[in-house]
């Protein structure tokens, strides 16, 4: 069986059945999919580390640190891609209970 680029032949849209298609999210606002059970999972998972290294595990307080550290750069890279989706300072920081100057101050600069 040939491969064919789909490039050689483009589809007229005219020709697609529509119900045999998935439908393609609009550009402008996704909706939340299970991002608050995943965020809950992963309040769980830390927690549960703190627990194992609260027992005796010095040695993991520099990983857990490290972790801080990667949860506020995600934290920047989250805000900028709100930002490139649309979102305007002004709704990031309503819900993080902050003004709008302070979540620019802190995120506008690294886009």
């Amino acid at each position: 069986m040939e491969h064919r680029d789909r490039r050689e032949h483009p589809v007229n849209p005219a020709s697609v059945n529509r119900a045999l298609t998935s439908k393609r999210p609009k550009p402008g606002r996704r909706h939340r999919v299970e991002n608050d059970e995943y965020a809950a999972f992963t309040r769980r998972v830390v927690r549960a580390y703190a627990k194992r290294v609260a027992t005796g595990d010095v040695d993991a307080l520099t990983d857990m640190v490290g972790l801080s550290v990667e949860l506020d750069r995600a934290i920047g890279r989250a805000v900028i891609g709100l930002r490139a989706y649309g979102y305007s300072w002004a709704e990031i920081a309503l819900r993080l209970g902050i003004t709008r100057q302070a979540a620019q101050q802190r995120w506008g600069g690294a886009a």
